[in-house]
């Protein structure tokens, strides 16, 4: 639908990103989230307050691992005083903007509407419980995005046949330079360039888009390379406000 956007995860300014991307405030009213990390959850304030300031005038879904639900009461507790002022005092205020309803969900079937499907998917991420990764599912398009994970065998069943993979990525070279603690670390929770590239070429992606990307010195052309080691089809290095299709 061209009035909705789906998002996912809330990083610290993704709002402003959307502005940028020219999707409206009244645009951001499903938001998925696929694990509780602070560099996927640090933007939640500013993705339930200032669209509802700003134009937004039906509730925000949210949709995401158990803890998400703790996580918003805590929020709208902490600007209970400026939500009380904004909606009781002189400003201007649609309240329906101010509704969030978030939901704890469990893999399967997490939304569905007249233009998608999504299905949520545990992936593996360290020592995270609950960590998941998403397939959307449109009329014309299939696109996955894989949220933090290590390789994972869940992820290849839902990439199967993807238009588009989002996936996370760090470079194998640059992570055998670090010390031993941070390798342990990266292998437990994360996906190198070369084990990346099989599950894509597995499952029989078509496009491939890197993100959260982890070049630990390695250019991302050098990524990509270790990537295209393995995988026939077409790789994208995502940037910021990219628009891939």
């Amino acid at each position: 639908r061209a009035d909705r956007a789906y998002v996912v995860d809330c990083g610290p300014g993704v709002v402003r990103r959307a502005g940028q991307a020219g999707i409206g405030m009244d645009r951001l009213t499903r938001l998925f989230v696929t694990h509780l990390h602070s560099d996927h959850t640090a933007g939640l304030p500013d993705f339930i307050f200032t669209p509802a300031v700003t134009g937004r005038s039906e509730p925000l879904e949210l949709y995401g691992p158990p803890g998400l639900r703790a996580m918003v009461r805590h929020v709208m507790r902490a600007w209970k005083k400026d939500m009380d002022i904004r909606l009781h005092g002189l400003e201007p205020a649609e309240p329906r903007g101010y509704v969030v309803r978030a939901r704890d969900v469990k893999p399967g079937e997490v939304y569905r509407d007249e233009c998608v499907r999504v299905t949520g998917f545990p992936v593996h991420h360290g020592q995270w419980k609950h960590a998941y990764g998403y397939r959307f599912e449109a009329k014309d398009k299939v696109i996955v995005i894989s949220g933090d994970t290590s390789r994972s065998e869940s992820l290849l069943e839902a990439a199967r046949g993807a238009d588009i993979l989002v996936h996370e990525v760090y470079s194998q070279k640059g992570w055998e330079k670090r010390t031993p603690e941070w390798r342990r670390y990266h292998a437990a929770y994360h996906t190198s360039g070369p084990d990346l590239g099989a599950l894509a070429q597995q499952a029989g992606v078509k496009t491939l888009v890197l993100y959260h990307q982890l070049p630990m010195g390695e250019t991302p052309e050098e990524v990509m390379d270790e990537v295209r080691a393995h995988f026939r089809g077409r790789v994208v290095y995502g940037r910021d406000l990219d628009v891939v299709r």
